[in-house]
């Protein structure tokens, strides 16, 4: 069937009336050209013509992303059928076991009436600690350390992780080292400057012994800064961190431009970052199902549009 596309009375060049080829079921139309016909026309029509050559092209290139999208929803929808609520109350579940809300998951479980995993309590009683009558079991246990990282307390999150876990920071320096500075920045946060040189000096300079930190490492040239000059012959030769230490050059430290090391941000980051490593030490998955799903999600969305942009 021919396409119409020009707004005029003619046919084939001519005035409808004089139009030889009208086809019986075909009448008079705005649109009245016949897509192939010769006609007297204009640059409009021209383009017209070549627009709609176009979008059939684009179309016939679009019928493989159709069909592969078709796919996808069809398997979408197989997923969704074979998926019931006791699947989704576990991925619920195991997020909020693993991110230590305990009172959450206990509500959780009385208002689904599903039953405690059959690992919970006794992965309770192994997580159970005598530092503090408030932490009864690991799951208390990480929430408190989860916790006192979150709030800046990094020496007391140190504290506990190292009687959780014997020898973890030990053998996770990177973890050890964020920490460290975590601590770092609090003291400058509270204007020790004096302390935090202090702190730095005894527990920062180790790690420059080791070829990766040094690569984050520089000399302190504290002697830019007047109110520290004295300090600088002090600690001339520590290594500290340059992005933390340029937290000291500012009387405010909230207008550095590392002042996002301040920020509850990545606190958090640090926080999640031990929660991790603590539970991959007692044999738990470091991230929860839901986690695992939504990168799963994500890689196979990316590589569908890698295959539609083929």
């Amino acid at each position: 069937m021919k396409d119409v596309i020009r707004l005029s009375n003619r046919l084939n060049g001519k005035p409808v009336k004089e139009a030889q080829d009208l086809r019986r079921n075909l009448f008079p139309t705005p649109f009245s050209f016949f897509v192939g016909s010769t006609f007297e026309g204009a640059p409009k029509e021209q383009q017209a013509l070549l627009e709609l050559e176009d979008t059939a092209a684009r179309l016939r290139r679009e019928k493989g992303t159709l069909r592969n999208t078709l796919n996808y929803l069809s398997a979408a929808s197989a997923v969704k059928d074979a998926v019931n609520d006791n699947d989704i109350h576990n991925i619920i579940m195991s997020y909020l076991v693993h991110n230590c809300f305990k009172e959450t998951v206990e509500s959780f479980i009385a208002c689904t009436g599903m039953k405690q995993p059959s690992d919970y309590l006794e992965d309770m009683e192994k997580r159970k600690s005598s530092l503090d009558e408030m932490l009864k079991n690991l799951l208390e246990f990480c929430a408190g350390i989860y916790q006192f990282a979150l709030e800046g307390n990094a020496l007391k999150a140190i504290e506990l992780t190292e009687q959780l876990a014997t020898n973890l920071l030990e053998k996770n320096k990177d973890l050890h080292f964020d920490l460290l500075s975590l601590h770092f920045v609090e003291l400058v946060c509270s204007r020790k400057c004096t302390e935090a040189l202090e702190f730095a000096q005894m527990k920062l300079t180790p790690f420059g012994k080791e070829q990766k930190y040094v690569e984050k490492l520089e000399v302190c040239k504290l002697s830019k800064f007047s109110r520290f000059q004295s300090m600088c012959r002090i600690f001339k030769d520590m290594l500290l961190l340059q992005d933390f230490m340029a937290l000291l050059a500012y009387e405010e430290p909230e207008k550095s431009p590392m002042f996002h090391l301040l920020s509850l941000e990545y606190r958090q980051h640090v926080a999640e970052s031990l929660n991790r490593a603590i539970l991959a030490h007692g044999n738990h998955p470091t991230y929860t199902a839901m986690e695992r799903l939504i990168q799963q999600t994500t890689v196979v969305r990316q590589c569908l549009n890698q295959e539609h942009a083929k």
